[in-house]
């Protein structure tokens, strides 16, 4: 069994590396203007996960406000709901939202990536998913 191990290929889930930092912000729900998260608790130049106490549902369009983290500047981005994260597993912050930037200035996604480059991402809570049509692909390689 320990050769099919060294065979497993781990899915890459993700198209851009989060980094774990405290992000000051103001998300504003777009039908209602009604403010449900201002602390970010993630970031990447695509996206953030924000903690809230509000009932929301995903593909709802937002309105976000945040400070590029260690500076006092200020970005606005237009996005969406891709994730509610309700808080049950073990590990979990509590209810979350993984918000999609739809429209980000290139500028600010440049000065976002490189002020974000030596921030660690943050530690798995899970073990990583495993590619299994890969690792045919490669076992059968072998």
């Amino acid at each position: 069994m320990l050769p099919t191990l060294r065979t497993l290929v781990h899915a890459r889930q993700r198209r851009v590396t989060r980094r774990a930092i405290a992000v000051d912000c103001q998300v504003v729900r777009e039908h209602d203007f009604r403010l449900i998260a201002s602390r970010g608790v993630d970031l990447s130049p695509t996206g953030m996960l924000v903690t809230t106490d509000e009932q929301v549902l995903t593909g709802e369009t937002l309105i976000i406000a945040f400070r590029l983290p260690r500076t006092e500047r200020w970005f606005d981005a237009e996005g969406t709901i891709a994730r509610v994260v309700h808080g049950r597993r073990p590990g979990d912050r509590g209810r979350c939202l993984g918000l999609e930037f739809d429209r980000l200035d290139p500028e600010a996604k440049w000065l976002l990536a490189r002020a974000l480059r030596d921030v660690p991402p943050p530690v798995p809570k899970r073990e990583r998913r495993v590619d299994y049509a890969a690792s045919v692909h490669l076992a059968a390689l072998a």
